[in-house]
């Protein structure tokens, strides 16, 4: 890989006002990557305050029901604040304060990823601010409750769909503001490198911890792992240390929303074109004059018009698969698992567990499917509810 390039995707396409923070970033990114006293305070906090290494839990019930592959589930949603997205915020937060940094700010979509920055800053008494499309504000109050609780000031963001694109768009700017203090936690594999792969090499303990637990339960790797995808860092995670075992299938599951042949779904792969936004090359889904399109999922988590630059590339060389989750498939999959293991997933993680209903029963009992549960669902159970239609507080 050339610097900062997976393929054609990547780089560094970003405003000249940015260029001495985004040094900074990869400067020290370079310098701690390989430090093994970073290294060892990492995996402290990893296994301290987050809680790893997470389950992984023989789905017995759902493998019995499907009558297929035998399912695995990786336990992220059992990580402290109840999602992956700690394992990211603690590296760049630790990396932050090693640049003698004071001041975080974030983007976030769900809340998943804005409660575990606010959460590491509390603990690492640091300022944080968050911002966060007004309509995903909605979507998930509890999140925007949790953040404030947590000493965080949450900006709700007006501009454009006041999804997640806007959320970042507007702490890309900020960030221009205010670089001295100031440390942009990117929460996705996306965004001007070294972002992809600094976030990809936090994530990526994900993958290193089912490798080693499939080889203590089965003595061997997995046939599939899967995992939802929006921007892609859960997904990357589960992937990464599989990527060169080339007989374990990766599958990254997209949000189709109402369907891929309508204008409202968030599966770039699947409809996207070549572009560049928000630093980066990649795909992204795109109207007619290249402008990139508005995108619709039930999950705030997933709503992003594009993909991290890494998955791009493992789409275009076949090493990934990436197929389309609608709405409806993703919350009948969100209410299965909570029947059939009682485990309540993150609707973002329902639509892999949603593909692996579609996949299970097409293969034979001696193959083994391990699904990535990016995070716990308590926070969607509201909108699932309005969703099916029906009120909590009745």
């Amino acid at each position: 890989m050339s610097k900062g390039r997976f393929g054609i995707h990547g780089g560094q396409y970003i405003p000249e006002t940015l260029m001495n923070a985004i040094n900074e970033v990869e400067e020290a990114y370079n310098k701690y990557k390989e430090d093994p006293e970073f290294n060892r305070e990492l995996t402290e906090l990893y296994n301290e305050y987050a809680g790893r290494p997470s389950r992984l839990y023989y789905a017995s019930r759902m493998t019995e029901d499907l009558g297929g592959a035998k399912i695995y589930l990786k336990r992220e949603d059992l990580n402290h604040t109840g999602s992956h997205k700690i394992n990211n915020v603690l590296g760049q937060m630790l990396l932050a304060k090693k640049m003698g940094k004071t001041r975080v700010i974030a983007e976030t979509g769900a809340g998943q990823h804005g409660v575990a920055t606010a959460t590491v800053a509390a603990m690492m008494n640091m300022e944080c601010e968050i911002f966060m499309g007004s309509e995903d504000c909605e979507r998930q109050a509890l999140n925007v409750y949790r953040m404030r609780l947590l000493g965080a000031k949450v900006h709700p963001v007006e501009t454009g769909t006041k999804t997640l694109k806007d959320a970042v768009s507007e702490t890309f700017k900020e960030w221009t503001r205010r670089i001295d203090d100031t440390h942009y936690v990117l929460g996705s594999v996306m965004g001007p490198y070294p972002f992809p792969e600094m976030v990809r090499s936090f994530q990526a303990v994900i993958s290193r911890e089912i490798k080693q637990q499939m080889l203590e339960k089965e003595g061997r790797l997995p046939d599939v792992v899967m995992a939802c995808v929006g921007g892609g860092s859960n997904a990357i995670g589960a992937f990464y240390h599989f990527i060169e075992d080339k007989d374990v299938r990766l599958i990254g599951c997209e949000a189709a929303g109402r369907g891929i042949d309508t204008f409202e779904t968030a599966a770039t792969i699947n409809t996207g074109k070549l572009g560049i936004f928000h630093g980066m090359k990649s795909y992204f889904c795109q109207d007619e004059y290249g402008q990139i399109a508005p995108v619709y999922s039930i999950s705030a988590g997933l709503d992003y018009p594009g993909i991290g630059p890494e998955h791009a590339n493992l789409h275009d060389t076949g090493r990934a698969e990436y197929v389309a989750v609608t709405d409806d498939e993703a919350v009948d999959a969100f209410e299965y698992l909570s029947r059939i293991e009682g485990v309540i997933p993150a609707i973002e993680s329902a639509h892999a567990v949603a593909h692996a209903i579609k996949l299970a029963p097409t293969l034979d009992k001696d193959k083994i499917i391990v699904i990535n549960v990016s995070g716990r669902g308590d926070k969607d159970v509201a909108a699932i509810a309005r969703y099916r239609g029906e009120n909590l507080y009745e």
